[in-house]
């Protein structure tokens, strides 16, 4: 009986058709899902802690570099944007505003950039071990609230300098805020993620709609002077019900005490039943995280051939 080397079993493996595997949507649905990820939950923490290391990995100051650059980005806003070019005149605490606006816009940004990578950066994993795949997403989500929070305390430190600490009921306003953001961002994050193993170029799409978004939202200018570009028709009521809008209006109007009307400055025009706009949101959002994480499981089974 002849031997089989090994460059004839590698030969037959290499004439062996590539067969596509494709989810059902049933084995794998939301509810198994979680408890897969519940059953990982100490690899997520690893996964977690793995990337907040490697981000500062060899540096001198190490976590310190967390702190300084949302310092920087509030001096430059402060002194560059509200002083040097007078964007801020007409609008009180303009510093905390903006940097209230861009702190909560910042943790969406970060969950979706890190989150569109987070399959491709973890071939490795993917290719020796198995892990829920929805694992990776969550982990870019975790590292970035680590990043947002320290960035808030950033912002609260400066709101006690200036003597606008927010000590008020509109504080509340920050919980679906922040909540509407986690939503949104995991639930695209899934997607993203998915669609950036089949097309590379999704991450780079991605980074450039989110700077789009960015000066969309009402971030370093008021909504009022977009109300007096598109009045109140139905163009301002699709800005207005844009979900990140309304999460940086929220965590604007539970940070920044400058919306109280002054013998020199109007109130400042939050939307009507803020409340009420934000519950559907978070709404609308876990049911996109339903579809999503449907349309995951459909093509994580590709993932391995793919990167």
């Amino acid at each position: 009986m002849a031997l089989i080397t090994a460059e004839d079993r590698f030969a037959r493996l290499a004439a062996e058709p590539l067969v596509t595997v494709s989810g059902d949507g049933k084995s794998n649905g939301f509810f198994a899902s979680l408890r897969e990820v519940l059953a990982h939950r100490e690899m997520l923490g690893l996964l977690v802690r793995r990337d907040l290391k490697s981000r500062y990995k060899d540096s001198a100051l190490g976590f310190a570099w967390s702190l300084v650059r949302p310092l920087i980005q509030l001096l430059i806003y402060y002194v560059v944007i509200g002083k040097f070019l007078r964007a801020g005149e007409g609008t009180p605490e303009y510093a905390i505003f903006v940097f209230s606006g861009l702190t909560i816009y910042g943790f969406f940004n970060e969950i979706i950039a890190s989150s569109t990578s987070s399959i491709v950066g973890n071939s490795g994993l993917i290719k020796k071990i198995y892990l829920p795949r929805e694992v990776f997403p969550l982990a870019s989500l975790g590292s970035a609230g680590f990043n947002f929070l320290v960035q808030l305390a950033v912002l609260l430190a400066a709101a006690l300098v200036t003597g606008s600490f927010p000590v008020h009921l509109d504080l509340l306003y920050a919980l679906p805020a922040i909540a509407l953001i986690v939503v949104l961002g995991f639930a695209f994050g899934l997607l993203l993620a998915a669609a950036n193993v089949f097309l590379r170029d999704i991450q780079y799409l991605v980074e450039v709609l989110m700077m789009l978004l960015m000066w969309a939202s009402p971030i370093v200018y008021p909504i009022g002077t977009v109300k007096d570009l598109l009045g109140n028709g139905w163009l301002m009521q699709v800005y207005e019900n844009n979900p990140i809008t309304l999460a940086v209006l929220a965590f604007q109007k539970a940070i920044w005490l400058g919306a109280a009307a002054t013998p020199t400055t109007p109130a400042y025009p939050f939307p009507d039943d803020l409340w009420l706009r934000l519950g559907i949101a978070i709404v609308v959002g876990l049911g996109l995280v339903l579809v999503f994480q449907r349309v995951f499981t459909r093509l994580e089974g590709n993932f391995a051939q793919e990167i």
